[in-house]
């Protein structure tokens, strides 16, 4: 069967984890909108589960949803799975899929695309954390060179006692 003849099902796990549990159940809603607005998707069914406390944690909750789309091609498939980052996805028809070469060509451009994308955005990322670790490394070092004058010269009050012992001594001879 060519996959140009028949739409793919696809059932993704969508996670996410947070707080209040109230902002999780908003948050899957969005996004399970935000999908069904793709173009090329539609969403068939969807099922989202009551957030939980995690394991080992006070206050923050994790929640998933179920949700079945049907796509137009494997290419929107692709771009679901870069843009809302599934936990899990499972193809549920066809059973095969066939594809031209063109048609990969669409998929692996889109895939390096995005890492492209994603790199630029690392790159971008390093270079601030660079430049914010050389601000901080210079505000320590002022910070330390306040600190050691503070000890090296002396305060107000030892200046005005110093003085005043100078003076006791010299009224005394």
């Amino acid at each position: 069967m060519n996959f140009n003849d028949k739409k793919i099902r696809v059932i993704l796990i969508l996670e996410v984890i947070g707080r209040p549990p109230e902002f999780l159940t908003e948050t899957l809603q969005d996004m399970i909108k935000k999908i069904s607005e793709e173009k090329g998707v539609k969403v068939v069914d969807k099922k989202i589960n009551p957030p939980v406390l995690m394991k080992d944690q006070k206050d923050f909750y994790t929640s998933f949803a179920e949700v079945e789309v049907e796509v137009e091609s494997l290419i929107s498939a692709t771009i679901l799975m870069f843009k809302y980052m599934p936990a899990h996805v499972e193809v549920v028809s066809p059973q095969n899929i066939s594809m031209t070469n063109a048609d990969f060509d669409d998929i692996l451009n889109e895939v390096t695309r995005r890492l492209h994308g994603y790199e630029e955005i690392v790159r971008i990322m390093q270079n601030e954390k660079m430049v914010l670790e050389a601000k901080l490394r210079g505000l320590t070092e002022v910070n330390i060179l306040k600190k050691e004058e503070k000890k090296e010269k002396p305060s107000s009050e030892q200046v005005q006692a110093s003085s005043s012992k100078k003076l006791g001594r010299k009224k005394k001879k």
